[in-house]
């Protein structure tokens, strides 16, 4: 399988896209359904079905699932983890829940994410742990703090939060998404939505995995605007960000908006789907391949091997047994333990949940820094085994 390096979304997407005269807005709000409870077929697979309740709509007080909410235009309400007992995610302290935005201006705003973003001559800011040999740039502030936030060439124009992410209103307006969190890395450095898709991909029929997009706008460098793909599986809130290698990444050009953004939503739409179905393939695989505890070891070895700075390699050492661990008694193990699948997600629930003990790094880490490397790694490693 080859995998497509990220690129500009206009560049990398050649999907065919007709776009609508006009996107209907949905029938109801989410104060119009109810989450009832998860089902379980015999086959054990687990499916979630909620009522509506909005008077007069023919589907009044009747019993569907979310399939049935999306087709008649009803917005999906969050729904709880059907998992007991499942681990915080790692964002829950790091940003802010949103209670159903239909634009992600509206998700900023609410979020108390809508903070100007300037840029300034680098003189005068060596004071803060700016490097005076590069006196001649300019950097990125905050209006409102003061905080500098990056170094960038002087025709660098700041996208600002409240309009970075209008290209993707269009499919939280129809229902096809939901914006869900929203917050800040660092000291606004970066400004990130999670944007939640319908559905979920369902690994050896009971293990849930949520289809997320992450889009991220940064203020210390001219990426600007990107969206990844990011699969969260429930039982632990591990995230899957790097397992498509880049192909699970677009970077998004600013644009005036208007039926541009309604053609970059919907080219989005389609790659994202088709991503998902991939990994869904991928991750079902994964399940079905058995692993023996010498393989196992064998492969967090090759992902944790021993530092040349740590010479007795105690410190690896005691990160492989922090692994191993996971893969017998971590969240979700009774799941998949004795699997590639399980191979891959103690790697995950360690990088997520352990790798970083400041809370303040660690999103920085598994989005978009080492943690998403190792994660990468664990991905092509598996991929290697099946």
């Amino acid at each position: 399988m080859v995998w497509q390096r990220p690129q500009e979304i206009t560049k990398t997407l050649r999907v065919p896209v007709a776009v609508p005269e006009d996107i209907r807005a949905p029938v109801g709000r989410v104060q119009d359904v109810r989450f009832l409870g998860w089902q379980q077929t015999l086959s054990r697979r687990i499916y979630p079905l909620y009522t509506i309740l909005r008077p007069g709509h023919p589907l009044d007080k009747s019993t569907v699932c979310e399939r049935t909410l999306r087709e008649n235009h009803f917005r999906v309400p969050r729904t709880p983890s059907p998992y007991p007992g499942a681990a915080p995610s790692p964002w829950h302290d790091m940003g802010k829940e949103l209670d159903d935005p239909l634009t992600a201006n509206e998700a900023v705003g609410f979020a108390g994410l809508d903070y100007t973003v300037v840029i300034k001559p680098m003189a005068g800011f060596v004071d803060q742990d700016i490097d005076a040999s590069v006196s001649d740039r300019w950097v990125t502030t905050r209006t409102d703090t003061g905080d500098v936030l990056g170094i960038v060439g002087e025709d660098y124009e700041p996208v600002q939060n409240r309009d970075a992410f209008s290209f993707f209103d269009t499919l939280v307006a129809d229902g096809t998404a939901s914006y869900e969190t929203a917050g800040i890395i660092g000291r606004g450095e970066r400004m990130w939505i999670l944007a939640k898709l319908p559905g979920f991909m369902s690994v050896n029929e009971n293990d849930h995995v949520n289809k997320y997009l992450l889009l991220s706008n940064s203020h210390d460098d001219c990426r600007s605007v990107r969206v990844k793909l990011t699969p969260v599986r429930v039982v632990c809130n591990n995230t899957l960000t790097a397992a498509l290698q880049g192909a699970g990444e677009v970077h998004v050009p600013h644009t005036a908006g208007g039926p541009e953004n309604v053609k970059t939503a919907l080219a989005l739409l389609a790659h994202s789907n088709r991503l998902f179905g991939e990994l869904d393939a991928v991750f079902n695989k994964m399940a079905l391949t058995k692993i023996t505890d010498e393989q196992l070891l064998q492969y967090v070895k090759a992902l944790v091997p021993d530092d040349g700075a740590d010479a007795d390699g105690a410190a690896a050492g005691r990160t492989r047994e922090s692994v191993l661990n996971l893969h017998e008694s971590g969240q979700g193990a009774a799941l998949s333990r004795g699997t590639l699948w399980g191979a891959f997600n103690c790697i995950t629930e360690y990088t997520d949940h352990l790798m970083e003990a400041d809370p303040s790094t660690r999103l920085e880490s598994i989005w978009f820094g080492r943690g998403e490397e190792l994660k990468r790694k664990a991905f092509r490693l598996a991929a290697q085994l099946m």
